[in-house]
């Protein structure tokens, strides 16, 4: 699975390095229904595998207010207005570690009803998807996060992970489960000691199957700090059926000092052979922090590019759209995103966005400030500000 560069690549990164730029669970002012309407929250709070709530400051909701992006179908929240399951009885308390992780497993189009009030719901074990469920649908209802408590990583799936049911021998590219994450935040989650087939991914790991997340914030995850080519923070996907992208639509990654994601790559996202779709959504204050780039330097253990998104393989694409990538940081390459094509057929389009004090402290492509780039021609920048 791991992507390799060889001598070939290694040359055109040095070619490429043309310049060098030298806690509580948060509420949503306003959290987003399977309807679209939004409704006042308050801070909540969390004790070990249950959820209780608090009142605090309020916060505004995830994504970018500004983003004007349309949102294709296929992008948007999925109905859940009749619900498969519901994790809760009406009350904090009843809104379990052992309830989410039970309807998870179960799959279908699942809910919460933990009462009025935000709540926290500390996992003591990771959410694993079935590989023989069509779809799951995790929607918050904009009230609702799901915590690593610093110690786990919040939710798997993973179609070629044989534990979670065996479905076809083409298990990189099977059209289920299909994952939706929506109206959640993802707070604490950790990945790191993982193997490195799977490792990355402290909130969130996909691979195979179909994902998309939808209105929802993630907040101080992490991953392993070192490793030439693992990462993501909140995300990492490996695999998608067919190719087709991962869309993430009015989310924030982060979003306040002290908040975002912190990696070897990638401090929000990450991906081998996968395309993004980001729409209308914020990544500020994540971090990569890996030493030694990819490959890894000589004496170093690799890691530190893609302060936000980190992306490598071969044919692939993103598209960054309304959105506000900013305060980013990553100890080798690409303080906003890292992108390479190990063949050159890759894409990289960014549109209708702000990308801003995002500091590469060991390399960036000229003209191209907070990203490295390798892949077909240069980024197409479209109504944007970099700098």
């Amino acid at each position: 699975m791991r992507a390799k560069w060889g001598v070939a690549a290694l040359t055109s990164l040095m070619i490429g390095l043309a310049s060098v730029s030298g806690s509580a669970a948060p509420a949503w002012g306003a959290g987003r229904s399977s309807a679209g309407q939004w409704s006042a929250a308050d801070e909540s709070g969390a004790r070990e595998g249950t959820a209780s709530a608090r009142t605090s400051r309020r916060e505004a909701a995830p994504g970018n207010r500004d983003g004007r992006v349309a949102v294709p179908a296929a992008a948007r929240a999925v109905d859940t207005t009749r619900s498969t399951r519901v994790v809760g009885t009406g009350t904090p308390a009843s809104c379990t570690s052992q309830a989410v992780v039970a309807a998870v497993a179960a799959g279908g189009i699942i809910t919460f009803s933990c009462g009025p009030a935000p709540v926290t719901i500390t996992l003591t074990a990771t959410a694993k998807v079935r590989n023989t469920s069509a779809k799951v649908v995790l929607d918050g209802g904009g009230k609702v996060t799901l915590s690593g408590g610093g110690r786990r990583r919040i939710l798997y799936m993973n179609t070629c992970d044989q534990a979670q049911g065996w479905t076809t021998s083409h298990c990189d590219d099977q059209s289920q489960p299909q994952l939706v994450v929506q109206n959640l935040t993802f707070a604490d989650g950790n990945a790191t000691g993982r193997p490195v087939e799977e490792g990355g991914g402290g909130a969130i790991f996909v691979r195979g199957g179909q994902f998309k997340v939808v209105n929802s914030r993630f907040l101080r995850n992490r991953c392993d700090a070192t490793g030439p080519d693992l990462g993501g923070a909140a995300i990492r996907v490996l695999d998608q059926f067919q190719d087709r992208p991962v869309h993430i639509v009015n989310s924030t990654f982060g979003g306040a000092a002290g908040q975002g994601g912190v990696c070897s790559n990638g401090g929000a996202l990450s991906s081998i052979g996968v395309s993004w779709v980001v729409l209308n959504s914020v990544m500020t204050h994540n971090t990569a922090i890996g030493r030694g780039a990819n490959p890894a330097r000589t004496g170093t253990p690799g890691g530190g590019s893609g302060g936000a998104i980190y992306a490598d393989g071969d044919r692939f694409s993103i598209r960054i759209a309304g959105s506000v990538i900013q305060d980013n940081s990553a100890r080798e390459g690409g303080g906003a995103v890292f992108f390479v094509s190990n063949n050159r057929t890759g894409t990289l389009a960014i549109e209708n966005s702000t990308l801003r004090r995002n500091r590469s402290a060991g390399f960036e492509t000229e003209g191209f400030p907070g990203i490295f780039f390798l892949g077909a021609g240069r980024p197409k920048v479209v109504a944007s500000t970099l700098r």
